[in-house]
């Protein structure tokens, strides 16, 4: 394998690529002293967040991350806080000074103009105070005026553009048969909590929580005039049950399998009878002229029955707190108080609102918003383009790792090998930020008019979507915007995406140690490629088409692996009686085993065949694995962890540091033993990939 710039950079940046032999000593000496240092530590990891009084072979977290969790006190405005956060936050203080920048100045373009207008909007408080709630008032007199349940449907088909809540939904993703059309994709919603086991769970935990829901309801209904609130709140909170009864689990939602049921357009009104489709499509805008797909097939019945058969009154009631609840931090100080009361506090633990820039920020970069017109700049400012080279290289390390393990497997056989190299070359790494911009020609914003400029925004985005319907994919498309800390995999595409603000300590760091940087990016890439097999993802092929490309032999094999990774994460208790959800987060989780195989073995290639450095007493292979452990380090509320167990498809960070105890080289580098709460013997450790 070609050495990489990462390798050689990365293990001694002073080398710059020449060898040692051609430098004389004072040309080494000279080097040394304007080399760049590690922002963490002297090598890349905090040495100084370790506990080392906690056995790795007992709790890897702890023994990582031990001493920061025990010291560290949860600022009153977050519910959690980790590596990730970190990041985040100066992301977010790096697109504030952005925005203040624009906000200064006068010699605008039409881009930086919006974003200055609706920052402005946002912050004006005064004149949002004064609004009260008639931003949203004529949102709310059509629901108001709702007759029968034809006019109920034309409201459900404007969810998307007016912000609204509701049973039944429909968005434009990929046709998965064929990625290059776009198709209308229809499913089942409409719950207020974060998962359907908040309404169905009988425990006092959630019966609280029901509780509390309630009596947040009557408050914003309050603010609609309307009389009686908790009756009418309780009314919803029982047609919410009924809703979360109809639901598929979570499990069912992310099976590839289950949710993809493709249907002519002429036959939906046949199978899924007693709702008027060609009112609701008219009112989302779209054509939908051939085929779509319905997600969720026995859920959308159940939601059409409960559309016809629950008295439209309630109807009414459950659109008007949708309404008033998902504008609430558009509104009054005093209403975005009360939801934050609810969904920051009971829901999540989090005892104080965010301050009002940062809620700014967040909204507006998103990439359903000005986020790319914010994120052009902040690749100018922030990015490095050598960055995007070394990232583009260890991309390609991890891809040939990759290809090596699929060669050596003993449990995949030579025709499924062929389409899995097939995938594996097809695989295309986005790396920063766009080659093609997305472009904000007929946007107007105010600045002084917020719920105006958010509408704005979601019919601006609406028409664009609407307007591509009918035409072939756009390839060029990022789903995040630069500035977001996180990556992703599409699997229509089967390409692997990693923003700019990803690409930062302690994920990567370019005056880092090799391993550390294999063992944080490089594992992260892992992950994204391990999303291209894991056990939905490799239900699409080299060309992103969802179908069977493996033999049955050879899939029995994976999904034995799989169904064996979700039991062990499945034991995982981190709120009593409260468990991780293995079945539902075993994309994730085979993610993370995998990507970190692959990551090891990349950085294994990477010395080619030399023995890594001790540095400060910490061998290569432990500065791999503590780099892994040190991205997961997070702190959370108890309840934003239950929010996260019941809604969330990833395991908790403290769950995903301890994903090495599958790789063999773990237990050889931090001598874990049998009698270790981690061991694992070695039939019983998960490898996949």
């Amino acid at each position: 394998m070609k050495k990489s710039l990462i390798a050689v950079a990365l293990t001694a940046t002073f080398l710059g690529g020449c060898g040692t032999s051609e430098l004389t000593q004072q040309q080494e000496k000279q080097a040394t002293v304007v080399a760049k240092k590690a922002e963490l530590g002297s090598f890349g990891v905090d040495l100084s967040a370790r506990n080392e009084a906690v056995k790795p072979g007992d709790d890897f977290f702890m023994y990582a991350s031990g001493t920061w969790y025990d010291n560290y006190e949860m600022p009153a405005d977050k519910t959690r806080f980790g590596a990730f956060t970190g990041l985040a936050e100066r992301s977010e203080k790096q697109v504030k000074e952005i925005i203040d920048d624009i906000v200064s100045r006068s010699d605008l373009n039409a881009e930086e103009q919006l974003v200055a207008d609706f920052y402005k909007s946002y912050m004006d408080t005064d004149t949002i105070n004064k609004l009260g709630i008639s931003p949203i008032q004529a949102t709310l007199d059509k629901i108001a005026t709702i007759e029968n349940t034809d006019q109920l449907t034309q409201v459900f088909g404007s969810a998307g553009q007016i912000g609204a809540t509701t049973p039944i939904g429909g968005w434009m993703g990929f046709n998965r048969i064929d990625p290059n059309q776009y198709e209308m994709s229809v499913a089942a919603g409409g719950l207020g909590l974060p998962d359907r086991s908040y309404y169905l769970v009988d425990s006092e935990r959630f019966a609280k929580t029901r509780d509390a829901y309630v009596a947040h309801i009557a408050e914003m209904l309050a603010y609609a005039g309307l009389d009686n609130t908790t009756t009418r709140a309780q009314a919803i909170l029982a047609l919410e049950t009924k809703i979360a009864q109809g639901h598929w689990p979570r499990e069912n939602r992310r099976n590839r399998d289950l949710t993809l049921n493709q249907i002519k357009r002429s036959d939906l009104a046949k199978q899924y009878p007693g709702f008027n489709w060609d009112i609701y499509f008219a009112e989302t805008g779209y054509k939908v002229p051939h085929q779509l797909n319905v997600t969720q097939p026995e859920p959308i019945k159940a939601m059409i029955e409960l559309v016809n058969n629950e008295s439209l009154s309630v109807w009414q009631d459950y659109l008007t707190f949708h309404t008033i609840s998902n504008s609430a931090g558009f509104l009054t100080e005093e209403i975005s108080a009360k939801s934050f009361a609810f969904y920051g506090k009971e829901l999540r633990g989090q005892q104080e609102q965010r301050p009002r820039w940062k809620r700014a920020v967040s909204q507006m970069s998103s990439s359903q918003s000005l986020g790319m017109a914010i994120g052009k700049v902040y690749v100018k400012r922030y990015f490095p383009e050598s960055s995007k080279q070394q990232m583009a290289e260890l991309v390609e390390n991890l891809r040939t790792a990759l290809g090596q393990r699929i060669d050596g497997l003993d449990w995949m056989g030579d025709e499924t090998k062929v389409n899995a190299r097939a995938k594996l070359a097809a695989f295309t790494p986005k790396i920063g930020y766009p080659d093609v911009w997305q472009k904000f020609d007929g946007l107007t914003l105010s600045n002084n008019d917020l719920v105006g400029n958010i509408n704005n925004i979601r019919q601006f985005f609406h028409e664009q979507s609407v307007s591509k319907e009918l035409k072939k994919t756009d390839r060029n498309r990022w789903g995040m915007t630069p500035q977001r800390v996180n990556a992703y995999y599409n699997s229509s595409f089967n390409e692997i995406v990693f923003p700019a603000a990803i690409l930062q300590p302690p994920f990567f760091d370019p005056n880092a140690d090799a391993a550390v940087n294999y063992g944080g990016i490089g594992a992260v890439i892992g992950h994204e490629m391990g999303h291209g097999f894991d056990d939905q993802g490799s239900k699409s092929d080299a060309n992103g088409i969802q179908r069977n490309w493996w033999t049955d032999a050879d899939r029995a094999a994976f999904d034995a692996k799989a169904d064996q990774l979700a039991a062990q994460y499945s034991k995982y208790e981190p709120i009593p009686n409260n468990f991780v959800n293995g079945r539902n987060s075993l994309g994730e989780n085979i993610g993370d085993v995998g990507g970190l195989a692959m990551a090891y073995h990349a950085y294994k290639l990477s010395l080619n065949g030399k023995e890594a450095p001790v540095i400060d007493g910490v061998t290569g292979d432990q500065r791999f694995f503590l780099a892994w452990a040190q991205v997961w380090k997070e702190k959370r509320t108890e309840k934003s962890m239950l929010s996260q167990l019941r809604g969330g498809t990833h395991a908790p960070g403290r769950f995903r540091a301890q994903a090495p105890r599958n790789h063999d080289a773990w237990y050889k580098a931090f001598d874990v033993k049998p009698g270790d709460k981690l061991y694992l013997s070695p039939e019983e450790r998960v490898r996949i990939w």
